[in-house]
């Protein structure tokens, strides 16, 4: 007995306005069960949409360039009737993700974090060009008819919202589109008319110097680069460099490694820097919070989730580990290696990249010394790791070979200060030199 199935975009974690990169079938195609159909982008990874059913397609009903949403109708499907399901009443789940101990090839700086906990907007777009710092427009001040919602977008692109003559809404309301609008004005003119913006960079023509060849950014790329330009002119940050012993804490991980089967998922050095990180967090409350909106208070965190940045072929993703102070090494080991796999192969949906506290950007399989990342905000600090190295250390009597490894703690300073943030990396120093302490 056979069905008509609609096939459907699952569960993508409040995200809407889903950009369809490609269109993998077509009517008349036969398709396997979680079969890619499709690939969709949004400002944060690029996903391949399974099938939910099996069977023969019958109509798409989208296209390259369409954007799509949670629920939003993909195709049907002549499939066989499972017992108990009626016709189009099948929905599209995500992927089964392919455990592998494939470890995450880290960047130099983070992507921005998927938004969280936001107002709905009434306006169909949630994509935000890059803001210029001191959007403001002269005239005298008004009230800005405007929901919260618009007036929160206004303030993330650094608008001032009471300097935006009349909305396009009902009775001149102020919407998101009339937001943007004003941005790309004020960008177009390269300075803002107080004169109190940024000039643009001028534009070169490089052809003339010699032959050159166009490649257009991938969303991920240009999205977050916009994000990391918002940041920067934003949030003032300080960062902090350090050096580790991690020579015992090495013998240790090794020691566990080789009692493992050829099959099990292997410790790395990142599993303990996640768990010296969660415990110096569970010590210094304010590196689990964020800013308010209003600036005036911290929202503090009672959950521990660890954003980890991943290298991709599209671009730097930051997939989550929630809930890891409640995790023993070999599962948080399992997980990573689970979602870089999936990173990776574009099978991470929206939901898997929210809800970060805190984030680390590892270098240590490519090399360094040290770097200045960039905080991944709403967070207010951000670990990066490079390559540990056998140095030689005093120890009062002689010099000893010791493996050091070097630490870059880049810390928002409107809500940690220097000597804060000196502490919470001395008591990071402190767990990973002796890992037993994280048992007290």
């Amino acid at each position: 007995m056979t069905a008509l199935v609609e096939i459907k975009v699952p569960d993508v974690g409040n995200i809407t306005d889903i950009d369809v990169v490609e269109v993998a079938i077509h009517p008349g195609d036969v398709i396997a069960l979680e079969q890619t159909i499709a690939t969709l982008e949004t400002d944060k990874a690029s996903m391949d949409l399974p099938s939910s059913a099996a069977g023969a397609v019958q109509e798409v009903f989208i296209k390259p360039g369409d954007k799509v949403s949670e629920g939003s109708l993909i195709a049907t499907v002549l499939a066989e009737a499972k017992p108990g399901l009626e016709a189009g009443t099948e929905k599209a789940g995500a992927a089964k993700p392919e455990e592998s101990a494939a470890q995450p090839a880290a960047p130099t700086e983070t992507p921005p974090e998927p938004s969280v906990n936001k107002a709905p907007a009434p306006a169909p777009s949630t994509i935000k060009p890059a803001p210029e710092p001191a959007m403001i427009a002269s005239g005298p001040v008004r009230t800005a008819h405007a929901t919260p919602a618009v007036r929160l977008f206004a303030r993330e692109l650094g608008v001032d919202i009471s300097k935006i003559s009349t909305g396009s809404g009902r009775k001149g309301r102020i919407l998101k589109d009339d937001v943007k609008n004003f941005v790309k004005r004020v960008m177009a003119e390269g300075t803002a008319p107080s004169g109190g913006g940024i000039p643009a960079i001028p534009v070169v023509d490089f052809s003339q110097f010699g032959e050159i060849e166009e490649q257009k950014l991938s969303k991920i790329k240009r999205l977050t680069g916009q994000n990391m330009s918002r940041i920067w002119l934003n949030l003032p940050m300080v960062t902090y460099h350090e050096e580790v012993d991690i020579t015992e804490m090495e013998k240790f991980r090794n020691a566990l490694n080789a009692e493992k089967a050829k099959d099990e998922t292997k410790i790395t050095g990142l599993i303990f820097i996640v768990k010296a990180l969660i415990a110096a967090m569970q010590k210094f409350p304010s590196f689990n919070s964020s800013l308010a909106g209003d600036g005036e208070k911290l929202i503090m965190k009672k959950y521990f989730n660890i954003g980890i940045a991943v290298d991709t072929p599209n671009g730097l993703v930051v997939p989550v580990l929630r809930n890891v102070n409640t995790k023993g090494i070999n599962e948080i080991a399992a997980e990573l290696a689970e979602k870089s796999e999936k990173a990776r192969q574009g099978k991470l949906m929206p939901a898997d990249m929210q809800g970060g506290c805190l984030t680390i950007s590892s270098l240590g399989g490519i090399g360094g010394t040290a770097f200045t990342p960039i905080v991944n905000a709403p967070e207010v600090a951000i670990l990066g790791v490079t390559r540990a190295k056998m140095q030689p250390l005093w120890n009062g009597s002689e010099f000893v070979p010791r493996l050091m490894l070097p630490l870059d703690l880049t810390y928002d300073h409107r809500v940690i200060d220097g000597a804060e943030g000196a502490r919470f990396m001395a008591a990071i120093k402190q767990y990973l030199s002796d890992i037993r302490r994280l048992l007290l």
